[in-house]
């Protein structure tokens, strides 16, 4: 061979020798290099997209936001109404003697005005739960902490209003008993509440006792569903839509072994062309 036609077989001055691999019994692999022997590696099967865009939510105003609160506070105030009659018909009386010094409790230790307490805490507690859940659903665009003041307002003016609603009922029949009763006769005395109530701290009234019960239900159960919320903005949000474009592959992200080298020829079969 001259210089102008140099042997194809023999490696050029600085160039990488030709891939040659032994496979025993004397015989070398027929390819000219590890790539074409071991194939192409596929890429790794999760890949990432640009996901497509997504419009950011109007701002709401906050004008709004806080009428709707309003008025959703002081609907759960008006629920006050029921709440205390529900109450006035759980709660026990308790029993009441007429004697020629005047009116003294049947019992020694009456249990009744404890219950009275207890069934005031008990339907408090549940019916500020109530109404967390209920304004979370129905105002949707004022979550957050303006929501969470209507529920927690609203709760507490609904317990002072089933306080006072609740131990009006059956008052003016047992104050008529207790002027008109003759000596020796039994009556009922309507639930009073004890554990609880309002009291003045200077030119301010401050609510005390199991009358906070509804607005502490109410904060505690707004926070457990702002805590549980899958939105960061807790209001409900456009999800992006995947039908329009790329996302992501759920596949998994191990890269796959890669495939084995092919068979070598047998001994008989034709060589492969070179260069």
């Amino acid at each position: 061979m001259s210089a102008d036609t140099p042997d194809p077989d023999r490696p050029r001055s600085g160039a990488e020798p030709p891939y040659v691999e032994s496979l025993g019994d004397g015989r070398t692999s027929p390819y000219p290099d590890r790539a074409s022997a071991v194939g192409p590696v596929p890429p790794a099967s999760l890949t990432w997209y640009e996901a497509p865009s997504v419009a950011a939510a109007p701002r709401q105003r906050l004008r709004p936001q806080l009428g709707w609160a309003a008025a959703g506070a002081f609907g759960v105030m008006i629920l006050g109404v029921p709440l205390g009659l529900l109450w006035a018909t759980l709660a026990p009386d308790t029993p009441v003697l007429q004697t020629e010094s005047g009116a003294v409790y049947g019992e020694s230790q009456p249990e009744q005005p404890i219950a009275a307490d207890g069934w005031f805490s008990l339907l408090g507690l549940g019916f500020g739960v109530l109404v967390a859940v209920g304004l979370w659903f129905l105002l949707r665009r004022s979550r957050g902490p303006i929501g969470l003041a209507a529920a927690v307002l609203g709760s507490l003016g609904a317990a002072l209003v089933a306080w006072q609603v609740g131990q009006q009922v059956g008052l003016a029949t047992f104050e008529h008993l207790l002027a008109t009763a003759a000596e020796g006769q039994t009556f009922g005395q309507p639930a009073q509440l004890r554990a609880g109530g309002v009291r003045w701290v200077g030119p301010l009234p401050v609510p005390y006792g199991n009358v906070l019960l509804p607005a502490f239900g109410a904060a505690v159960g707004y926070t457990l569903l702002a805590g549980w919320s899958r939105w960061p903005s807790l209001r409900p949000e456009p999800t992006p839509d995947w039908s329009t474009g790329p996302g992501v592959s759920w596949a998994s992200a191990e890269t796959p072994a890669p495939s084995a080298a092919p068979e070598p020829p047998g001994p008989g079969a034709a060589e492969p062309p070179r260069g």
